[in-house]
């Protein structure tokens, strides 16, 4: 059971993060892994439907892949990232009613992999109402610093909101941004990495700034970031006329701004008001 305690959760608002050893049982961390290698290089996707995005960026050094929203193709994948007591955590960290499940990460760095550059997670969210986030982050093998792990800006969650980093992907100034915006306000840069064992990892609060160096190592760094946003959050009528993200803003329904529990699941409610459906999915797919 994922059980958190007030001094934790003051932890969390304090730092901008939370670190714990353990989030997931190893064995379903062990289960996940398992999967990357059919989801990344054979495409086999479970529940007959694609990811949201997939990405496999090629370079020599390496670039760290990405899959967006594998809850979708992949059963295990969907029960971890659309886990009520994650989804719990999750909304009482941030002080919500509720959170829902704004999309998932699945990331494998390999050996000599490139950095991650320092961003805020919020920044990219202006197409809804209430941008603020609080990602769950599941380390998949043993982390450290010198492999590329996770890192945070302590504190940095109160520094304001910036916009988007220019160079995501393997920048060669991963802490560009962060330094600027940490020198503009006279303010130095304590970074954290996290060390922590399969299943393990941490919350982090989505205008905290982090990244992810280089991996100095010969083994690979595979992970599951879990991005929620509140229960209440609604596309954001402002951003119209810029657009509504180049992929999430086609699941806007017509004569409404309200989000689509189909594409952006409630995981968990002080209420109860878990989406419908979500439980038979995770042990069906999507067979009635």
């Amino acid at each position: 059971m994922l059980e958190l305690s007030k001094a934790q959760i003051e932890q969390y608002r304090e730092e901008g993060f939370l670190i714990l050893d353990r989030i997931i049982d190893p064995a379903d961390a062990a289960k996940l892994k398992a999967r990357y290698e059919p989801l990344f290089d054979k495409a086999e996707y479970e529940t007959g439907l694609c990811p949201d995005e997939v990405n496999k960026p090629q370079g020599n050094p390496p670039y760290t892949q990405q899959i967006c929203n594998g809850w979708r193709a992949d059963l295990t994948v969907a029960r971890i990232a659309l886990s009520e007591q994650i989804g719990k955590a999750c909304a009482q960290l941030a002080g919500w009613p509720g959170a829902r499940v704004q999309i998932d990460n699945l990331l494998w760095k390999p050996p000599g992999g490139r950095a991650i550059g320092f961003h805020q997670d919020s920044a990219y969210l202006y197409w809804l109402d209430k941008p603020d986030m609080t990602t769950c982050w599941i380390a998949l093998d043993q982390t450290t610093a010198e492999g590329g792990s996770l890192m945070y800006i302590v504190g940095s969650h109160r520094w304001g909101e910036a916009k988007p980093i220019l160079q995501f992907h393997g920048p060669e100034d991963d802490l560009r941004e962060a330094r600027e915006w940490a020198e503009n306000l006279g303010l130095e840069l304590k970074l954290v990495p996290i060390v922590v064992p399969p299943g393990g990892g941490a919350f982090h609060d989505g205008w905290v700034w982090h990244g992810s160096r280089v991996n100095k190592t010969e083994n690979p760094r595979r992970s599951i970031s879990i991005h929620t946003v509140s229960s209440e959050v609604r596309y954001n009528p402002n951003s119209l006329n810029i657009g509504t993200g180049p992929v999430y803003g086609r699941y806007m329904r017509f004569g409404t701004l309200d989000v689509d529990d189909n594409y952006f699941p409630v995981t968990w409610h002080q209420d109860g008001k878990r989406t419908k459906g979500l439980d038979h999915y995770l042990t069906h797919g999507y067979r009635a």
